[in-house]
């Protein structure tokens, strides 16, 4: 612990810097702004700054992004009450509650316990970070390829089943992200694979060109296509505050989504989504106000923002010491590390110990930035919600051309961009997610990597994937995460079909004339 802290006090040599911490206010300030902005959110934002950060040095950008990825979830919570329309799956329980309060003249105090609540998890996470991050890239360092090669498989279907409506099209999403990763020469034998006789896929296609296209470009057509629409946003009445009641029922609920979110949100399969649901169910049945909830239960708002900020939080621990994203934003923000030369993982601290506890550190600093920017200035990031959304999609798609030809520097990669970003838009109108593509494209050739070193080291015996007690717990949980949710699924829909047969056989009853 000591050697940690003492890391850490280093980190913030180097955060405090004038220089990052105008990086950091950056961050956190787009990211907010992103975040109130309905449709767009944390991994289009990095995902489009991507190519305009290649000049930066490595430890200015991934400050400016964790600033964006942290400011995104406290940004979200915003359009979430205010316009009951969640940014990402991640805020849809804040809106069950939040939009109630709103509607009820309390937008205010749904907001401050919303921003606070982030703040506190989000502290309490990065603490989080501080202490297990060290431990688990230590141990991580003693897993061979086989191990490695169990993890990416949990991570693979771990993302398919929870960023997407379900376990098929996730899978699908990700075999095509496994396919373009293949496109270009095998570094191993050398052989093209996939070029179609083309001499501008040798190198194969950049991630930047993927992530930028899938996400960006796809998002703008798709918006073009099904029309803007009209919302209706909540006013704010008041400056962001909350009352003493309101204090005594919050503070419990911040701490309980905290503890929820950081360990779910730390597993290579978790992911920010379930412990927010969790928190929420938990704080129903805990609460003496159980008449409040669906109309306005401020636990309701308190637990699960925590929830998400911690998890937001824990979600870096496997990205930074196994090198694992389990969300969208995280998988772009690896593509970040490796456009610079970085791989997250086991010897990144090692390697680039630097980098990582700046890093670490900017995120303690971001989270004090984001409780000053949220509360004083909440009726400003609310006047956001009124900008039209043509004007929001047309800047996207003017960033998203002038990224991609600043990566390229040719109209070949802007080409690239429009034809990933029509391919993205048909995945979209099939509700086939692409978050699990971009997953698929960046671990796909490390899975490669590790499969053929530990094929190699077993002298093509492929029992070397069960060889250990670790890896055949990892292929249990891979097994148990393939056929979990379609029990799920099966489950839901056989009490349905009871409930249903219940009904109508109750509503025969009452339709017999009494003699």
């Amino acid at each position: 612990m000591e050697t940690a802290f003492s890391l850490l006090l280093q980190g913030f040599e180097a955060a405090l810097t004038p220089e990052n911490l105008l990086w950091a206010l950056l961050g956190v300030t787009i990211g907010t702004a992103v975040g109130v902005l309905p449709g767009i959110g944390p991994a289009l934002t990095v995902a489009l700054l991507l190519p305009i950060t290649f000049r930066l040095e490595p430890s200015s950008a991934l400050i400016l992004f964790a600033g964006i990825y942290y400011g995104g979830m406290y940004g979200g919570s915003t359009t979430s009450i205010l316009l009951n329309t969640p940014g990402e799956s991640a805020s849809i329980v804040s809106a069950l509650e939040g939009n109630k309060m709103a509607r009820a003249g309390r937008a205010a105090s749904a907001l401050a316990t919303a921003a606070i609540g982030s703040f506190v998890a989000g502290t309490i996470g990065t603490i989080g970070i501080t202490l297990v991050a060290p431990a688990m890239a230590a141990f991580a360092v003693t897993l061979g390829p086989p191990e490695y090669v169990a993890l990416m498989a949990i991570a693979f279907v771990s993302v398919a089943a929870l960023l997407g409506p379900n376990l098929l099209k996730g899978a699908a999403s990700l075999l095509i992200g496994l396919t373009i990763g293949l496109v270009g020469i095998d570094v191993q034998s050398g052989q093209a694979r996939m070029t179609f006789g083309s001499d501008r896929l040798l190198d194969g296609i950049d991630v930047v060109l993927v992530v930028v296209g899938l996400f960006a470009v796809a998002e703008t057509l798709s918006h073009v296509l099904s029309g803007t629409g009209k919302s209706t946003v909540q006013p704010v009445r008041g400056r962001a505050s909350m009352t003493r009641e309101e204090w005594r029922r919050s503070w419990p609920a911040w701490l309980r989504g905290t503890a929820l979110g950081f360990p779910i949100g730390s597993l290579p399969a978790g992911g920010a989504e379930i412990p927010t649901f969790l928190s929420y169910a938990a704080e129903k049945k805990l609460t003496k106000h159980k008449g409040e909830f669906g109309h306005g239960a401020i636990e309701g708002v308190a637990g699960p923002e925590a929830a998400n900020n911690a998890a937001a939080a824990g979600v870096l621990v496997p990205l930074l010491t196994i090198g694992l994203p389990t969300s969208a934003t995280a998988a772009i923000i690896l593509t970040a590390f490796q456009s610079y030369g970085l791989q997250p993982g086991p010897t990144l601290f090692a390697e680039s110990g630097d980098l990582v506890w700046a890093l670490i550190a900017s995120l303690y600093i971001g989270n004090v930035m984001l409780l000053v920017l949220n509360l004083p200035l909440v009726k400003v990031w609310a006047k956001l919600l009124t900008i039209p959304t043509w004007a929001i999609y047309a800047a996207v798609t003017v960033f998203a051309a002038l990224g991609a030809f600043a990566a390229g520097g040719s109209v070949w990669d802007v080409v690239i961009l429009v034809v990933l970003g029509a391919f993205g838009m048909l995945l979209r109108l099939a509700d086939i997610p692409v978050a699990p593509a971009v997953v698929g494209l960046i671990l796909g050739p490390l899975m490669e990597a590790q499969l053929r070193r530990a094929m190699t080291l077993s002298e093509g015996d492929p029992s070397v994937l069960l060889s250990s007690p670790l890896t055949i717990a990892l292929w249990l949980v891979v097994l148990l995460l393939l056929v979990l949710p379609p029990l799920v699924g099966v489950g839901r829909r056989r009490r349905r079909t009871l409930r249903d047969a219940a009904a109508a056989d109750e509503a025969e009853r009452d339709a017999v004339p009494v003699r």
